[in-house]
């Protein structure tokens, strides 16, 4: 694991806020207000988001990643909300970036030193929930280098090393890729590398073994999905009248990575069938 002097420009919003400005990267408006009289001088358009900087330990502002605010009433209201859970500078206000699961993208790689070793970019079509996800719940992997190169900027000047995953969000106001967020952990997608050709637990231990690999880039095209989740999902966005039946149907074509299901181990995604059942009056 890095050391927390250069995980902390990872985790903490607020630093990758600064880095990603230092570096030139598009990053959506935000500011770090330190008191309540900060926040109601604020000057920007609404709709905007409240968030922590650094998650230390769960919380209901933690949990759901954001809450939203689409006037200044709603958003006072809010952060006295969130100040009664966490320190007022561990708040940061942002923008919301306009668009949905088209918009949003991730560059995820395994690095030594902060140079890519391999690599894929993916855009995270369906998640939960839609707005401010938690988690993804349908992946593919496409083609979209202009995501590559800034990815490959905030990994270089961290000097990252292990599996890392850069969050993007597409502007249609601008046609900018914004970076919103870096994990640098593993995510829950990562077995759909193995289907790009690049695996990344397996590369992962060959870097821990000390043995050398050529710098591999993932193929596009490949899918992954967490059934249970992804169909409570996408019922949603149906009856919302965002996602049609047909396109739905469509995403299901091969290949398709299961987060769960396995021919040769099948009882875990027969498991999370009633799961599926018992949660989807809820989540829908």
């Amino acid at each position: 694991m890095p050391p927390w002097e250069e995980l902390r420009w990872a985790c903490d919003k607020r630093l990758l806020h600064h880095l990603a400005h230092d570096l030139g990267v598009q990053q959506p408006w935000a500011a770090s207000p330190n008191t309540r009289e900060e926040l109601a001088a604020l000057d920007h358009a609404f709709p905007l988001i409240l968030k922590p900087a650094l998650r230390l330990e769960p919380s209901s502002l933690a949990v759901p990643k954001a809450w939203r605010a689409d006037d200044r009433a709603s958003l006072l209201a809010r952060y006295d909300e969130a100040c009664r859970l966490m320190a007022p500078e561990n708040l940061i206000v942002q923008e919301v970036v306009p668009g949905g699961g088209e918009s949003q993208f991730s560059y995820a790689a395994l690095c030594q030193d902060g140079l890519p070793l391999a690599s894929i970019v993916a855009r995270r079509t369906r998640q939960y929930p839609m707005d401010f996800g938690q988690f993804s719940t349908y992946v593919e992997t496409v083609d979209e280098p202009q995501v590559i190169e800034p990815s490959v900027r905030l990994l270089k000047a961290l000097r990252f090393t292990g599996l890392v995953e850069v969050e993007f969000k597409k502007d249609p106001r601008d046609s900018q890729y914004k970076v919103i967020d870096i994990n640098p952990r593993v995510w829950g997608w990562h077995t759909l590398s193995r289907r790009c050709g690049v695996d990344f637990p397996h590369l992962l231990w060959l870097l821990l073994r000390g043995q050398s690999f050529s710098a591999l880039p993932g193929r596009a095209g490949q899918r992954w999905m967490h059934l249970s989740s992804d169909m409570s999902v996408a019922i949603r966005e149906i009856l919302s009248g965002r996602l049609s039946v047909r396109n739905y149907l469509r995403s299901l074509r091969r290949p398709l990575e299961s987060a769960i299901f396995a021919w040769d181990d099948p009882l875990p995604g027969l498991l999370d069938l009633p799961l599926f059942a018992g949660t989807l009056g809820k989540r829908v």
